[in-house]
């Protein structure tokens, strides 16, 4: 499989992890809508920095690592960066693990707008 194809997967696959946080966050899961919204910020930063490296990351610090070279490289992916320490230490940290989910808007807002997150990753890998 190229990587080309393997990226497409991934992208897809968050995408997927994210209509089900939406999914979640509609029945009123806020925690478990949390945590598939990082999964899907994950994954999608898996997949850019694939496109950009050719080397998928597999733990969370070796994702965080990847997305700080590659914002080294090219400064315009900094929120990026800052975006998915972020939705690391709100989403998955405080809300998910924790059960802080408050304030309750702020968490939808960081959840809804994993959508964008994602799209502009896209972005990111398809100009790489």
């Amino acid at each position: 499989m190229a990587i080309t194809d393997e990226v497409q997967i991934i992208f897809a696959d968050a995408k997927g992890v994210y209509s089900e946080a939406v999914k979640q966050l509609d029945t009123g899961d806020i925690r478990d809508a949390a945590e598939k919204a990082w999964c899907a910020t994950k994954r999608a930063t898996d997949a850019l920095i694939l496109a950009v490296t050719g080397e998928e990351p597999r733990t969370s610090r070796k994702t965080m690592e990847g997305i700080r070279r590659l914002r080294k490289d090219n400064p315009a992916m900094e929120p990026l960066r800052l975006q998915y320490a972020a939705k690391q230490t709100y989403l998955h940290g405080a809300c998910f693990y924790d059960g802080d989910c408050e304030p309750v808007e702020d968490i939808v807002a960081e959840i809804r707008q994993t959508s964008a997150y994602i799209a502009l990753a896209e972005e990111f890998a398809r100009n790489s």
